[in-house]
């Protein structure tokens, strides 16, 4: 049996992580506002109907970062998890296969189709690849670490200079934009004892 990196997964499904999706290969998809919308579409849906609490996250163009956890009434983060990669796979795929704009659709068609042959658990295509990279936040100073590092991917890679410049980030959310694309719960450090979750 393949054993897997406990620091790998989810082991507390109603504590806060730090997650990432990829997309298989590295793909760009989320180059299209339509394709972002999906995302954003999707992660409301997984906020007011299966109980995800959003404290950041950030989408760049082949993947997603985010810090999250599960409202105790909710499935467990796993689910969530889940039932949104499985929904936004077959949106993507919508989309990308059939949305005239797309020069890239035989190329996706090859790749995705690639990555689903070395697992069981598609049929035809895989979107997005398997690990979410799950690391637990426990200490404060890390928590804010990580929310720097989601918030200046933009930055890094030079579509915008400032994070709250970047359309699809919760850093217009924690510097108080009063337009943002979605909702997030701002994770409070201005206490000596830890954060307190707003």
């Amino acid at each position: 049996m393949k054993s897997v990196r406990k620091g790998y997964v989810i082991t507390e499904q109603y504590s806060t992580y730090f997650v990432t999706f990829t997309i298989v290969g590295w793909v760009d998809v989320f180059t299209r506002k339509e394709l972002n919308e999906i995302i954003v579409d999707s992660l409301k849906f997984c906020q007011k109907q299966k109980g995800l609490i959003i404290n950041a996250y950030v989408i760049m163009s082949n993947h997603i970062h985010l810090i999250v956890r599960a409202a105790p009434d909710s499935e467990g983060l796993s689910a969530i998890i889940r039932d949104f990669k499985k929904y936004t796979s077959k949106k993507i795929l919508e989309f990308v296969f059939t949305d005239k704009k797309e020069s890239r659709q035989e190329w996706m068609k090859i790749v995705f189709a690639y990555h689903a042959k070395y697992n069981k658990n598609n049929s035809k295509y895989q979107v997005w690849q398997q690990n979410n990279r799950p690391k637990m936040l426990i200490h404060p100073r890390f928590s804010q670490r990580i929310i720097s590092y989601i918030h200046l991917n933009p930055v890094r890679s030079k579509i915008v200079d400032q994070p709250e410049d970047y359309v699809y980030s919760s850093a217009r959310n924690y510097a108080e934009y009063k337009e943002v694309e979605l909702e997030v719960e701002i994770m409070d450090f201005g206490v000596t004892d830890g954060y307190v979750m707003m």
